[in-house]
């Protein structure tokens, strides 16, 4: 073809140009929807957005659904095989399913054909995000949006001279954010019910939400430093003596007097929305959420800046935490395939990467994570980056919601409910989740 252009100039150039105004116009002509949740980053992702358009006259729409309906709202539109999303940016729990019932397109191919490396993304986000089976080399989504649970504390009323004395005097140690789960236990039990600045306040926040994922999402926290596992290592879907082992139920335990003795009253049935306003509105001294609400609290008049202040999960017998985050997927019912696999090429440029955690997102790309000036690029950055090396997910089998609402039934029950014992809770929960496998076939 190169020779056949050199002789033929003038007409090859005629073509080209008539290709490419074809090219143009019928890509002015292409609309692609991105659904997502409704947050800041997400809006984020629209200003972001705004370059692929510029350069591919490809216009994007957005469908943002609140946290709260996200999962029931996506998940039901990916069963009945809407055509409402070109592009999803789905749960990290979500891949095994979506995989399997043929809802995301597998991207093997065109990762290779385009020269997309999975090994420039972060190790744990691949595993979490993209793959299925996990740790195989089966790609059904680009890691997009790197989170994970972390905390954040009230740096000011941690530095006041009187709180320090006192708390020294008390414990026989600097008032300092806590590193294990004992230290949690003391500062959360400081701080709560003590008056500052005139106000009553409490010790932490943590999530106690039933209905979707919350409590599990915040009991994770303490199971994985504790020791718990889903599974025997050696042998997959061997729940006995993991699930509810002795550090388990310790673990469980634990969390119930996190949430009985170091909590504001009333939090029965809440997850990440009550927890920035439980900060916000100057009520706890630390919380848990996920990082990629912390950009945001950083600039909040009231409690960001200087008051502000960000740790690493507790540690207890081993170190762990809860993985949040998403990949971005190309939906196969889609009839935009070609436009929305532009979309997730010109996501993965390193470039547009910087640009994407600079105003708002969080990449899982290595040319942003591995940057040298990374960790001072945010006052939360060495903290994230910390968690990242740590993270454990919820299981991503394609029963994923089934095993999820049991234990949110399981431990809720237990923690906020006063039902039962912690050892009670977890024989049910390993009751429920063998029922659950041996529907699916996994064990006999």
């Amino acid at each position: 073809m190169r020779k056949l252009l050199k002789k033929l100039p003038a007409l090859a150039s005629i073509a080209l140009g008539a290709a490419l105004s074809v090219g143009t116009a019928q890509a002015q002509d292409k609309t692609i929807t991105l659904c997502w949740a409704a947050w800041d980053p997400a809006n984020a992702l629209v200003e972001l957005s705004k370059d692929f358009t510029a350069q591919s006259k490809i216009k994007m729409k957005f469908e943002f659904v609140p946290w709260p309906n996200f999962a029931d709202r996506m998940l039901n539109e990916l069963n009945s095989k809407g055509k409402l999303c070109d592009l999803i940016i789905g749960d990290s729990q979500w891949i095994g399913g979506s995989a399997e019932s043929g809802h995301y397109v597998k991207l093997n191919d065109f990762f290779a054909k385009e020269g997309i490396k999975m090994t420039d993304f972060a190790p744990a986000t691949v595993v979490g995000y993209a793959e299925w089976p996990k740790n195989t080399p089966n790609y059904w989504a680009l890691p997009a949006m790197a989170d994970a649970l972390g905390w954040t504390y009230r740096k000011d009323w941690f530095g006041k001279p009187e709180i320090q004395a006192e708390f020294k005097k008390k414990h026989n140690r600097d008032l300092a954010p806590p590193k294990t789960w004992t230290e949690f236990k003391q500062v959360s039990e400081f701080f709560q019910g003590r008056e500052i600045d005139g106000k009553k306040v409490y010790g932490a926040y943590i999530f106690t939400e039933r209905g979707s994922e919350g409590i599990t999402m915040g009991v994770s926290n303490v199971f994985y430093p504790f020791g718990f596992k889903y599974q025997n290592p050696a042998k997959p879907y061997d729940l006995d003596g993991y699930v509810n082992s002795a550090d388990s139920v310790r673990a469980l335990e634990f969390y119930k007097s996190l949430y009985k003795g170091s909590t504001p009253p009333g939090m029965t049935n809440s997850y990440m929305g009550e927890g920035l306003d439980a900060f916000k509105s100057g009520q706890v001294a630390m919380m848990m959420n996920w990082f990629a609400f912390f950009p945001g609290l950083d600039k909040d008049p009231q409690v960001g800046g200087a008051k502000i202040g960000y740790f690493v999960n507790p540690s207890d017998k081993a170190k762990g935490v809860q993985l949040g985050g998403q990949g971005i997927s190309v939906v196969s019912y889609s009839p935009n395939r070609n436009e929305a696999l532009q979309y997730i090429k010109w996501f993965a440029n390193p470039d547009v990467q910087k640009k994407w955690q600079a105003i708002g997102g969080s990449s899982a790309h290595n040319a942003v994570l591995k940057d040298a000036g990374y960790l001072k690029s945010a006052p939360y950055a060495a903290a994230f980056q910390e968690s990242m090396n740590q993270v454990v997910d919820f299981w991503a089998d394609p029963s994923y919601a089934q095993l999820m609402l049991a234990e949110q039934k399981r431990v809720h029950d237990f923690v906020v409910a006063d039902k039962g014992t912690a050892k009670e809770a977890l024989d049910g929960l390993v009751a429920d989740w063998k029922k659950v496998f041996k529907e699916d076939g996994k064990i006999k």
